[in-house]
């Protein structure tokens, strides 16, 4: 069983930034490859970026040069770095586990975008 936790969300004005965290539970965090999602309300889940356990990164279109992911092992977190942010990115934001099994989803963390 892994519980993720993530945090740092928040409003925010149009152009700025917030970190989101997520710290999970567990020795096998390194041997994660972990996942970051967003949900606007009346949306559907919207894939947003990945991280392999070597650090490799992967965005969605919409989000890549804004967007920043990345992962320290020693803390079990992995982050999410927003920058430049628009109203289009105010959604529920979830981490989560690509490659366990069963994966793992986090509860979730707000982020409002508005002026």
């Amino acid at each position: 069983q892994v519980q993720l936790v993530e945090s740092g969300g928040g409003l925010v004005h149009p152009g700025g930034s917030l970190r989101l965290s997520c710290a999970a539970s567990g020795s096998g965090f390194s041997t994660y490859a972990m996942e970051w999602y967003r949900q606007a309300a009346g949306k559907q889940l919207e894939f947003v970026a990945f991280i392999t356990t070597t650090g490799d990164t992967d965005y969605v279109g919409s989000v890549k040069g804004r967007f920043t992911i990345s992962r320290d092992n020693a803390k079990n977190t992995v982050y999410l770095q927003m920058n430049s942010l628009r109203p289009e990115d105010t959604a529920v934001y979830y981490c989560h586990t690509r490659n366990t099994v069963p994966t793992y989803w986090g509860q979730g963390t707000q982020v409002t975008v508005s002026s």
